[in-house]
Parts: C-alpha cells; sequence; structure tokens
C-alpha cells in the first residue's frame, strides 16, 4: 500500500534534494581542488560571461561561441587556470552549437554525476585543476571513442599550435 504524500513530506524532500545539489556545487566551484580561489578572486579573474560557465555552471547560448568554428592547429586551455584540456585534433562539428570533442588530454579533466535536470543524469565535465564547470559529456560521438564533450567555449581558451 503506497504511502500518501503529505505537503510537509514533499517540502522535506524539495529541500534535502537542494542541500544536496548545494554540496555539488560548492565541490564544483572549487573545493577540493589544486587551485582555490574566493568568489571575489574569480570575479576578478573572469569575465561575467566565464565566471557564469566556469563558477556557477551556466550554459552559454548555442552556436554562440567563436570556438566552436575555430578550425586551426591548437589547444582549448581552461579560461580559469590555463590548464591544457583538449587538442584541435581530438574536435569535431557535432552539429551541436558547442565546441565537441572526442577525447580531452590526459589527466585533464574530472566529471560527476549531475542531477540538475529533474529526471535526467548527465556527466558534468570539469577541470580537473580549478574545478571550472566545462560542460557534459555524452555517449553519442564519433570513434575512436564513441563520446562527445559538448563543451561550453566561455570555458576554455584556444591557444594556435606554433608554426616551424
Amino acid at each position: 500500500m503506497p504511502i500518501p504524500m503529505t505537503r510537509r513530506g514533499f517540502v522535506a524532500g524539495l529541500a534535502g534534494a537542494a542541500s544536496i545539489l548545494a554540496m555539488g556545487r560548492a565541490q564544483a566551484a572549487g573545493k577540493g581542488f589544486e587551485i582555490e580561489l574566493t568568489e571575489a578572486e574569480w570575479r576578478r579573474r573572469l569575465t561575467p560571461e566565464r565566471f557564469a560557465v566556469l563558477r556557477e555552471h551556466d550554459t552559454e547560448r548555442g552556436g554562440s561561441s567563436p570556438l566552436d568554428r575555430e578550425k586551426r592547429r591548437g589547444t582549448y586551455v581552461c579560461a580559469g587556470c590555463d590548464l591544457p584540456l583538449f587538442s584541435s585534433r581530438a574536435k569535431y562539428d557535432s552539429g551541436t552549437g558547442w565546441p565537441s570533442f572526442y577525447a580531452p588530454l590526459p589527466k585533464a579533466i574530472g566529471t560527476r554525476e549531475d542531477r540538475s535536470f529533474l529526471f535526467m543524469v548527465r556527466t558534468e565535465v570539469h577541470c580537473r585543476r580549478c574545478g571550472g564547470h566545462l560542460g557534459h559529456v555524452f555517449d553519442d560521438g564519433p570513434k575512436p571513442t564513441g563520446l562527445r564533450y559538448c563543451m561550453n567555449g566561455d570555458a576554455m581558451r584556444f591557444v594556435p599550435a606554433r608554426t616551424a
């Protein structure tokens, strides 16, 4: 026999879910990473758009990043701490409107379960060094990995390869 849901039980459940999300966001905001800055320090270091993505888990509007159209050889680095994240060799046009890669550089990223959308579980990708939110990884990418690292352009900077 199902237990009836009371208003008090519903509100308590929502409060519990909110606190779990807040704890996860606190880790992503820079707790327990090599580079830990205060919110004020991050705000001084980053543009408002980059702060929103890297520190508040925002998502830029699809198709708005010039990095989605970047075709040169080079490296994509974290806009928060300059850690190299992705090589242009692993970049491809996913047609989603966000820079997409089939693999990160070794020891560049971390992942965690993201339940911020109701009834949806995604895998969040963050910078291993500063914890900045980069985007999400999905299992609908090309060979050789079958993965699509769908990244926010505001979370990264592009460093062109040096020409000889």
